[in-house]
Formats: C-alpha cells, structure tokens, sequence
C-alpha cells in the first residue's frame, strides 16, 4: 500500500486531463454497476458461438509473414472466442503453395467461424468465364464457414495493377447469389458505403455487411503510397471519400426502423474502430446484431510474439467488461 499511495503522489502531477478530453458517449454511473454485470454471455453471431463481440477484420495471406500473423490470430480467436476473416486468398486460387498461410482451422477450432475472402474484381472475372464454383472449392479447401467479398472500386482505380469492373458490384453479388450457396458477408476496404449501396445489400440474403468504414486502415491512400515517388499528388483527394462507421450505423438503423425488407440480419462494425470504447458504442448503437472489428489493431501484436497479441486482447475484453459494468452509451 505505501508503493501504491507514494506512485499516487509521485505521478499526480502527469494525470492530469484537459476537460476537452472527455468523452461524451457516455453516461457513467459508478453507483448502478457490478462487476458480474460487465460479464458478456456466449451469444450467437454468424451461426456459431461468440464469448465476446469482437471480430478479426482481413487482413494478409501470400506474404512472408503471413502464415506467423493468421496463426497468432487464429490462436487469439480460439482462446478468447471471437470470429475470424482471411485476408484476400486470391494468391492461393492461383497456386496452393500458399495454403499454409491461411490454414488455420485447427488452429480456431470449428466451433467460431473462419470466412475466406476475394476480391468483387476476382468474382466478376470468374463469374463471366463460368468458373465461380472455384470459390465453392477454396472455401472447402480452407474448412471455411463462408466467404468475404471485398468490393474496392476506389482501391482498385488507384492501384498501378488495378483491376477495372465491369459490372456493376450490386449485379455481380446477385448473379453469384443466384448461382452458389456459400454463405456470404460483403465488406468495403476502407472508405464504407453509403445508403443506396446498404440498402441494396440489406436486402440481399447475406450472413453479413462488414463496414470497413472510413477512418481505419485507407487503403486507396495506401495504393498511393505504394506509387511514390511517382508524382500522383492528384488522386490524394480520392482518399478523403467515404462514410464513417457511425454515419454507416445510423443509416442502417433508419432503414431498420422505416420497414425495409430486410433480409441481411447481422453487421459487422469496423473501420476507424480505434478502441474497446468505440467498439462498444457501436454495436450498442446498432439495431441489427454486431460484433465489432479491427486490423490494423490486431495486425499490429500479430506481428510479434503471441503473448503480445494476447495482453492486446485480454486488454480490449477487460475494458468491455468495464464498459458494460458501468458505461450508459448516449445515442
């Protein structure tokens, strides 16, 4: 006790925070909380079992070190009971050398789900060769639950090896919907989506929409800098489009609320998800079921040893048991 109350006066004058710092999300109620509160139940998202709503966002595969990256994560979800989403596995539709990079069912067990993941630019070229049921085969190769499809226009219109469509995403989703019967989530990459494009996709049998909202990880700024030192000062523009994940929530809430025929039950809130606390606003905001996700985050324990990854995330589930103890979100 003496160390503790000499660390109180020795570091009181370093705590101090500005009233500009609060975050006004929420009510605290330190008298109405109890610690078992902040407990979260097992609850079902995506047809399995979660213990806390907390989602691996895709990530990586084909690189050197992706197979240590899935491998940690996949190790993460299984110990803490969260959900999982490769990254692209177009890399493994052209050479199988790479499997062991993303194959990590044994690793996640088969009671949380593990979704494989292409790009819409892969699908529409699939889709108008006829050969779509290769992804019926990757999923089954990888012991996937399902499948991703990341649609990217503004990634791809900025990448040197960019992929054009042409299609529209919408069309290419609802003839591959017509044709398979994978289970399917459908996420943007880094500037989200806005109402017409959510409630096209609401009204699609899908599992899930994955936000990727803007705010995150930006992944046509991230196509710009892999361009320099080529002068494309230009396009940066570009990169500062999209919609925020609470922007994103809120139309999709008006949606739920005007009586649209919804057919897509389950959201997936990442992008610009920088902390427990967002996460947890978000999907006590959201009116359809939610997980929250994150990249960038996990990408960046992922990359070292395990147990830095765990103290990671044993540090976002301690802060939602705290936020659902003791926190009221404000909507």
């Amino acid at each position: 006790m003496e160390d503790r109350k000499g660390d109180h006066i020795r570091l009181a004058l370093n705590s101090q925070i500005n009233q500009d710092e609060l975050d006004t999300r929420f009510d605290y109620e330190p008298m109405l909380g109890l610690e078992a509160d902040g407990e979260w139940k097992p609850f079902q998202f995506l047809g399995k079992t979660f213990k806390v709503p907390l989602w691996v966002s895709s990530m990586t595969g084909g690189a050197p070190e992706a197979m240590h990256i899935n491998q940690n994560l996949a190790r993460a979800c299984k110990e803490f009971g969260m959900g999982m989403g490769l990254g692209s596995c177009r890399i493994l539709l052209e050479n199988e050398k790479y499997l062991p990079d993303f194959d990590v069912r044994e690793i996640i067990g088969n009671e949380l789900p593990l979704y494989a993941n292409i790009g819409i630019a892969q699908l529409e070229k699939m889709m108008n060769i006829g050969e779509y049921d290769r992804l019926s085969n990757l999923v089954s190769l990888l012991r996937a639950d399902g499948l991703i499809i990341h649609v990217n226009p503004s990634q791809e219109s900025l990448q040197e090896e960019g992929d054009l469509l042409y299609h529209r995403p919408i069309d290419t989703v609802n003839d591959f919907l017509s044709k398979t019967n994978l289970k399917i989530i459908i996420k943007e990459v880094g500037q989200g989506m806005g109402p017409r494009s959510l409630k096209e996709l609401l009204q699609l049998p899908i599992e899930a929409i994955e936000t990727a909202s803007f705010g995150g990880t930006n992944f046509a700024r991230l196509e710009l800098i892999r361009r320099e030192p080529k002068n494309v000062s230009h396009l940066e523009p570009l990169t500062h489009i999209g919609h925020t994940a609470e922007s994103m929530v809120d139309i999709i809430n008006g949606f739920v609320d005007s009586g649209l025929d919804i057919k897509c039950k389950q959201l997936i809130i990442s992008g610009g998800i920088h902390s427990h606390l967002d996460g947890y606003y978000l999907i006590s905001k959201s009116k359809l079921p939610a997980v929250y996700g994150q990249a960038s985050g996990f990408l960046r324990h992922a990359r070292d040893s395990y147990e830095a990854l765990e103290r990671y995330v044993e540090e976002q589930v301690h802060g939602l048991r705290f936020s659902k103890a003791w926190l009221h979100p404000k909507y």
